[in-house]
């Protein structure tokens, strides 16, 4: 659960077809939920509550829909979208959140918006935490001698400079974990969990320091969150509870978590020699990367399209979350290329610290408290950029019409899928969860978590046709929101 305070403009009523929407925003503690419409139920709905003259003012936009798309995917774009990222990730690699890194990209990145014309150019501060990994290893000593791959979880302490040198428990749960509590003293646990979803198996890497520590366990390892491995860690940040002794904590591949539980159960004697010199220094100063095309006639109203520029400090970052970043920024400089403005400001935010927990998004939201009634809507991609299907909305039962509609729009790149509630956009469900609506991006990301926060994450994960495909559906369906005559309605 995210706990978020804000205000917004109160009782702002909107007026579409034959229906008030009314939104009624205040400072409340958020509980991400779902409101999901079966298919059927939400077709009647929109059949029976859509006026022909909202069908027909977004069907207008066909032809700019078929020009931006031609653009993108055949015309001087082609390709562009991958070039760039790639250009950017091989220049900068990693981009660990407090790290000099992160902060020279974000100067290149700024200096990239503006040479592309676009418009209020800026990065807006953020205090973000600054965790440095060092160097780390780990080794199985006994029955027999063996490496073990390790990546350190963000914000784990370092161990002792001798290291930790100790027998294992291995479990594969925090149930099991209970019901062995007696013999986790002084022991390295070990969490063979099965992976079930990301959603799901994250719990381990989130907690398991905190739940083996309260038992007296002197470090963990947990197996990586990913559904595939070839021998790679995948690391992630963790949490640690504030009366609760810290221990040093670090992922394993799927492999030898495997191995070390079945010799385990085995009943053999297992010790492994741990050392780590994580580092968890002062707070630094990254920014959040803004760029506008202002809107004509309502520039007080934005849309937003966004994705995260920080990574982890392993890979490229290219897929997590490159790609949503440079989709989101790419897009506005097409539309500003042919020569397009939109009623309304179309704005793009390259977030900043979001993988140690949504902090640039958190600083953007309470640095703009008076501004959340003027976003009409808000756009992330965050769990891939690959082969394009639809978008994934939340928002009200009208809105989501209106969504479909639009994605009409893009039929000829086979765009058209679309569900409800909006997943894969962490950053903007500040917003969404208070009512403003929102859309992700649905793609083929079966294998995502496959490199997800590991080594693995590099350009060669993504594809120049699939990166177009996904830079024009993001510009249509941004584009013409920005564009209508009325407002998406509220929740």
């Amino acid at each position: 659960m995210i706990q978020l305070y804000f205000r917004s403009q109160p009782n702002k009523t909107r007026q579409l077809c034959c229906f008030s929407f009314t939104t009624q925003v205040w400072g409340a503690a958020v509980t991400f939920s779902e409101n999901d419409i079966a298919a059927p139920t939400r077709q009647d709905f929109c059949k029976q509550n859509l006026s022909p003259q909202v069908v027909n003012e977004i069907q207008s936009y066909a032809p700019i829909a078929r020009k931006i798309i031609k653009f993108v995917t055949e015309g001087k774009y082609k390709g562009r979208t991958w070039t760039k990222l790639a250009e950017f990730v091989d220049k900068f690699g990693s981009r660990i959140a407090g790290s000099k890194n992160l902060e020279n990209a974000i100067d290149f990145m700024l200096d990239e918006l503006k040479k592309e014309g676009l418009e209020n150019v800026h990065g807006e501060e953020a205090q973000v935490p600054h965790w440095v990994r060092g160097k780390e290893h780990a080794e199985l000593i006994e029955p027999r001698k063996q490496n073990l791959p390790i990546l350190g979880l963000g914000s784990s302490v370092a161990t002792p400079k001798s290291g930790i040198t100790a027998e294992l428990l291995v479990v594969d749960s925090f149930d099991e974990l209970q019901r062995n509590k007696n013999l986790a003293s002084g022991k390295i646990v070990v969490f063979n969990e099965n992976y079930t979803s990301y959603g799901d198996s994250v719990q381990y890497r989130d907690y398991a320091a905190v739940e083996a520590a309260k038992l007296g366990g002197v470090a963990t390892l947990v197996r990586s969150v990913t559904p595939f491995s070839i021998s790679s860690p995948h690391t992630g940040w963790q949490d640690y509870d504030a009366n609760v002794t810290k221990i040093p904590t670090a992922s394993i591949t799927v492999e030898d978590a495997e191995m070390l539980s079945r010799m385990f159960k085995r009943g053999d004697k297992l010790k492994v020699r741990l050392y780590m010199e994580a580092q968890n220094l002062p707070p630094a100063t990254s920014r959040n990367t803004v760029a506008e095309i202002r809107g004509k006639t309502n520039p007080e109203e934005v849309v937003v399209v966004s994705g995260h520029l920080d990574s982890w400090d392993v890979g490229q970052g290219a897929m997590d979350d490159g790609g949503g970043a440079f989709v989101s920024w790419v897009s506005l400089a097409a539309i500003k290329k042919l020569g397009l403005t939109p009623r309304r400001t179309l704005r793009a935010i390259l977030w900043t610290a979001e993988e140690e927990g949504l902090v640039g998004a958190f600083a953007y939201v309470k640095a703009h408290k008076s501004d959340q009634g003027k976003l009409d809507f808000v756009m992330e991609s965050d769990e891939g950029t690959f082969t394009p299907h639809g978008l994934s909305f939340s928002g009200s039962k009208m809105g989501g019409c209106i969504l479909q509609e639009i994605l009409k729009l893009t039929a000829s790149i086979n765009t058209t899928n679309y569900e409800t509630p909006q997943d894969g956009g962490p950053d903007i469900k500040l917003w969404t969860s208070k009512g403003v609506p929102g859309a992700s991006l649905i793609n083929s990301n079966e294998r995502y978590f496959w490199f997800h926060h590991s080594a693995g994450d590099m350009m060669t994960v993504e594809d120049p046709r699939a990166l177009d495909l996904c830079t024009a559906l993001w510009a249509v369906a941004s584009y013409v929101v920005a564009d209508l005559s009325f407002t998406i309605p509220r929740q």
